[in-house]
C-alpha cells in the first residue's frame, strides 16, 4: 500500500494543495534537545528508583545476570510504548491536523504532553486485566525461565507487528496486537506440555476483552455517524460541512471543541493504553527482582491488623459444611488446577481456606510486609496471586454455593491481597509515560495520512473531525473506566469512516479493504508470531 498522499483526482470536491496541511515542517533543534533530554531523564530516573528499591532491602546475594536481563526487558517494554505512541496517537491529532485546528508540529506535542498525564494518573485496573490473560503456571514462574520466554515473545510479537503496519500506513490496534500475542503464548504454553491448546488462556478473560475490542469499533463508527447528523439537524452553519479554505482554522467553537477532544482521546489513550506496557513490566520486575517488587512493601502496619483479621475470617468461613481437609502444602497445586481447568472440586474451597490461614499466618509472623525474609516474599506473592485468581473464579462459578457471609469475607480479601500483590510504583508510571509521549512525537505522519485522506473520497470537515473525536473520546474514557483495554485506532478510524459515509462523501474502498485485512489478520498474525518466539526462547533460556 503506498504511503503517500492520495493524487488530486482522489479528493475531487477540494484540490489537495488548498487545504492539504503542510506535515513536513522540520523539527527545530530546540525540539530535538528537549526530547534527547526527556529521554536520558526517564532513563535515569528508572535507574534511580530500581538501585534504590533493591538498596532499601539490603544485601539480595543476586547475581548479575537476572539484572542484566531485567535491563534488556526493560528496555523492550518501553519501546513497546514507544512504538504504541507514534502507531495509535497519530489518530488522535490527525483531526485537528486535518481541520488546521492546530499546526502539526504543535498538535504532536500537545498529544505527546496529555498522554503522558493519562499514563501517570492511570489506575492500573487495565494493566492487571491484560496480565490476567496469560497462563498462571507462567506468571507463578515468571523468574524462571519460562517466564522470560513469555515476556520477552509477548513484546517482541506485538513490536513487530507495529512496526510493520505502521510502515504501511495502516491504523492497526495495539492492543489487538498484545491480547493476540498473550493468547499465543498461553496456547503454545498448553501444547509444549501436552495439553489441548484451548487450556493455555482464560477465555472468559479473552471473551470480555474480545467484546470491547470487537465492538468499540461498531460503536465508533455508527455514533460518530449519528452525531454528525444530529449536528447537521441542529446547525446550519454550512462551513461545518465543507472542507477548510485553504488552511484557514474553523470557528473559535468547532476549533476549541476539536483541540477538547483531541486533548481527550490523547489523555485516555494514555490512561488506558499505556497500562498494558505498566502490566508487563511489573511481571518483569516481579520475575528479576522478586525482593524488592513481588510485594507492597509500602503498606502501612495498621493495614497489616485488618490484612490477618480478615485472612482469619476468610478461612474459618469457607471451612463450614464441609468435612474435607487439605494441607497447606497441598492447597497450590489444587487451586493452580482450578484457576486453569475452571472445574470446581470438593478440594478448592477447603484449599483455599488452608491458603487464606497460611498468608494470614505469614504476615501475622512478621507484622508488615517489609519484613517477610527474602526467601518467602516470591512464595508468600504466589499465594497471594493465586487466592486472587481463585476468589475471582469463584465468583463467577454457579457450582460454588457460599453463604452470604462467605462471599463477603471473600470480596474483602481479595481487595487486599491485590492491594499487596497489584500495585504500580510511580517510576514505572513516569517511565511508561515519557516512552509513550516520546513515541508520540516520532513517526506519526504515516498513520495521520491515512486517517485524514485515505478513508474518505473527500477532505475531512470540521463536523467529521468533531463526531469522530468526540465519540472516540466517550468511548475510550468509559472503557478505562470499566478497566477494559480498547483500540484508539479503531475507534478513531471507524468514527471517521462512519462520518464520511453519513455524509455522503464516499469511502475508499481499497484503504477500507486493507484497514480490514489489518483488523482480522492481527489477532493471528499476533499469536503465531508470539507463539513461535516463546517456543524459540524456551529452547534459549
Amino acid at each position: 500500500m503506498s504511503i503517500h498522499a492520495p493524487s488530486l483526482g482522489q479528493m475531487p470536491q477540494q484540490p489537495q494543495h488548498d487545504s492539504r496541511p503542510q506535515l513536513d515542517a522540520k523539527t527545530s533543534p530546540l525540539t530535538a534537545i528537549i526530547f534527547i533530554g526527556l529521554l536520558a531523564i526517564g532513563l535515569l530516573f528508572a535507574g534511580y528508583s530500581i538501585t534504590s528499591d533493591i538498596t532499601a532491602v539490603g544485601p539480595t546475594g543476586v547475581t548479575w545476570l537476572p539484572y542484566l536481563l531485567l535491563g534488556v526487558a526493560l528496555l523492550i517494554a518501553l519501546g513497546f510504548e514507544f512504538v504504541n505512541g507514534f502507531h495509535d496517537t497519530a489518530n488522535a491529532v490527525a483531526t485537528v491536523i486535518y481541520t488546521h485546528s492546530l499546526p502539526p508540529n504543535f498538535a504532536v506535542i500537545w498529544s505527546g504532553f496529555f498522554n503522558f498525564l493519562g499514563v501517570v494518573t492511570s489506575t492500573g485496573a487495565v494493566a492487571f486485566g491484560i496480565i490476567s490473560l496469560l497462563p498462571v503456571e507462567l506468571i507463578l514462574q515468571v523468574g524462571s525461565g519460562a517466564g522470560f520466554a513469555m515476556v520477552f515473545a509477548l513484546l517482541i510479537a506485538a513490536i513487530v507487528w507495529n512496526l510493520g503496519t505502521w510502515w504501511l500506513g495502516l491504523p492497526a490496534s495495539s492492543s489487538h496486537t498484545m491480547v493476540g500475542s498473550i493468547i499465543g503464548v498461553g496456547v503454545a504454553n498448553a501444547l509444549m506440555h501436552g495439553r489441548d491448546g484451548t487450556s493455555g488462556v482464560d477465555w472468559g478473560q479473552v471473551e470480555k476483552v474480545g467484546y470491547s475490542l470487537l465492538l468499540s469499533p461498531v460503536f465508533g463508527f455508527v455514533l460518530a455517524a449519528v452525531l454528525l447528523l444530529v449536528l447537521r439537524t441542529l446547525v446550519k452553519n454550512r462551513a461545518l460541512y465543507e472542507a477548510p479554505k485553504g488552511n484557514e482554522p474553523p470557528p473559535w467553537w468547532i476549533r476549541g471543541l476539536l483541540i477538547l477532544t483531541c486533548t481527550g482521546v490523547s489523555f485516555f489513550h494514555g490512561s488506558n493504553d499505556g497500562q498494558k506496557g505498566m502490566g508487563l513490566i511489573m511481571l518483569i520486575l516481579v520475575g528479576t527482582v522478586p525482593m524488592a517488587y513481588a510485594l507492597n512493601r509500602a503498606m502501612p502496619a495498621d493495614q497489616m491488623t485488618q490484612f490477618v483479621a480478615m485472612a482469619q475470617a476468610t478461612s474459618q468461613s469457607l471451612k463450614t459444611g464441609t468435612d474435607v481437609i487439605v494441607l497447606a502444602d497441598k492447597a497450590p497445586q489444587v487451586l493452580s488446577d482450578y484457576v486453569r481447568t475452571k472445574t470446581l472440586t470438593p478440594e478448592v474451597l477447603p484449599a483455599l481456606s488452608a491458603m487464606a490461614n497460611r498468608i494470614g499466618q505469614q504476615v501475622k509472623d512478621h507484622g508488615v510486609l517489609s519484613k517477610l525474609p527474602l526467601d518467602q516474599v516470591a512464595n508468600v506473592r504466589n499465594d497471594m496471586y493465586l487466592a486472587s485468581e481463585a476468589i475471582r473464579f469463584l465468583d463467577k462459578d454457579p457450582a460454588a454455593k457460599l453463604d452470604a457471609n462467605a462471599k463477603a469475607n471473600l470480596k474483602a480479601f481479595k481487595k487486599l491481597i491485590d492491594d499487596a500483590t497489584k500495585f504500580i510504583p510511580l517510576w514505572v508510571k513516569a517511565a511508561v509515560a515519557i516512552a509513550l509521549g516520546l513515541g508520540t512525537m516520532v513517526g506519526w505522519k504515516r498513520i495521520v495520512v491515512t486517517v485524514g485522506e485515505k478513508i474518505g473520497k473527500t477532505h475531512l470537515t470540521y463536523a467529521q473531525g468533531a463526531s469522530a473525536e468526540l465519540v472516540a473520546m466517550a468511548t475510550i474514557g468509559a472503557a478505562d473506566g470499566l478497566g477494559l483495554p480498547v483500540s484508539t485506532t479503531h475507534v478513531l478510524s471507524s468514527g471517521v469512516a462512519g462520518t464520511m459515509l453519513a455524509n455522503k462523501s464516499g469511502l475508499q474502498w481499497s484503504t477500507m479493504r486493507n484497514l480490514a485485512m489489518a483488523w482480522v489478520l492481527t489477532l493471528p498474525v499476533a499469536m503465531l508470531l508470539s507463539g513461535s518466539l516463546y517456543w524459540l526462547f524456551t529452547k534459549l533460556f
